[in-house]
């Protein structure tokens, strides 16, 4: 029990300092909004966090590493965070990682370090495309420092945007602007949208595919160490399952 504690106390230390670090970069973001438009925002500010173990936080017993994830759909799991990047023109993964966190903001990082420590062998990337999950102002700055250019949602997009939205360009950007509005302007253009709608047909499938075709839903084994060995092993199937696909006839 003591054992217990101590991990639910040190877990909560680091969920505090991930959500600290978000809510300061919600008030920054609030408060650029306030000086370039020279409004107050409507709405309450965001709540900061608090600190500490939660009456809701436990440890699992059977596999400690894992954590409590929000599924789609509603509900919660005992789960990992399964990460993977694919190439645009080939479909191939070329980079995949497990993680404990059920938040992907903190996914973007580690990706680019991956990305970098092969680019020898894979040579380097010059766009990375992601959905909303993935965006903050932290994320866009490492792309940037990496020389990779990045396009990812701020929000969830109109499924049937106007005629004249999906045609035009977009209004000339404010002075001032943050990475956050750069980078949104960016994706806004006709070259960005036609370049952020590969993301639903490389990656999306990518996962659909794995999951429904080749039956892989939930790990077998235990631990981050393994389980991170178990999911590499199923992107190298993958891998396998396309380079067939995409051998000469």
């Amino acid at each position: 029990m003591a054992a217990a504690k101590a991990t639910i106390a040190a877990r909560a230390k680091e969920r505090y300092q991930r959500e600290k670090a978000e809510y300061e970069e919600k008030i920054a973001r609030r408060a650029a909004k306030e000086e370039a438009t020279g409004k107050k925002l409507g709405g309450k500010p965001p709540k900061p966090p608090e600190p500490g173990a939660r009456a809701s936080d436990q440890v699992n017993l059977t596999d400690e590493e894992s954590r409590i994830m929000p599924v789609a759909g509603g509900g919660f799991k005992q789960a990992y965070n399964a990460q993977a990047a694919a190439d645009a023109a080939t479909m191939l993964i070329v980079a995949t990682g497990v993680s404990q966190a059920p938040n992907d903001k903190e996914q973007v990082e580690p990706m680019l370090a991956t990305l970098k420590a092969q680019a020898g062998v894979l040579g380097t990337v010059e766009c990375l495309i992601a959905d909303s999950g993935y965006c903050s102002a932290k994320n866009i700055k490492a792309c940037q420092a990496a020389d990779i250019d990045p396009l990812i949602a701020v929000a969830r997009d109109e499924h049937h945007p106007g005629w004249r939205e999906r045609h035009s360009e977009p209004a000339s950007l404010p002075e001032g602007a943050t990475p956050v509005q750069a980078m949104s302007h960016r994706r806004k253009t006709k070259e960005g949208r036609a370049r952020y709608a590969l993301r639903k047909q490389t990656i999306e499938p990518v996962f659909g595919i794995i999951k429904s075709v080749m039956g892989f839903r939930r790990f077998s084994l235990r631990g981050l160490k393994k389980v991170t060995g178990e999911w590499t092993l199923v992107c190298m199937a993958w891998n396998l399952k396309r380079l067939a696909v995409l051998r000469p006839q």
